[in-house]
């Protein structure tokens, strides 16, 4: 073999050895860079999730808070009902005790 044949083969494999490791600095920025990626999406989804759950939480109170209401209103409605009914009720209530007591 010729020393020009050698250099030549020296130089291809120096040439290999460099794009190897250049490949390998490529595939290993590629793997940190895709495991920064995910850790970023997983990250929002999260945040996402909390909004989203926040949200949920706000819509289930307001309704919660909805809900008492027309149920305090019913409540007080049927209340004011019960005490209209009492008071028609007091006299003729309060003329049968006065009977009773007289004629004992």
């Amino acid at each position: 073999m010729s020393l020009e044949a050698i250099e030549k083969i020296s130089q291809v494999e120096q040439e290999n050895r460099e794009r190897r490791a250049a490949a390998d600095a490529q595939a290993k920025q590629l793997v940190a860079d895709a495991q920064r990626d995910g850790q970023a999406l997983i990250q929002k989804t999260r945040a996402d999730a909390a909004e989203k759950g926040k949200e949920m939480l706000r819509q289930a109170e307001e309704h919660a808070a909805q809900r008492a209401a027309e149920i305090s209103a019913a409540a007080n409605a049927e209340g004011d009902a019960l005490r209209t009914a009492a008071a028609q009720h007091l006299e003729e209530a309060a003329e049968f005790i006065v009977g009773r007591v007289v004629n004992q």
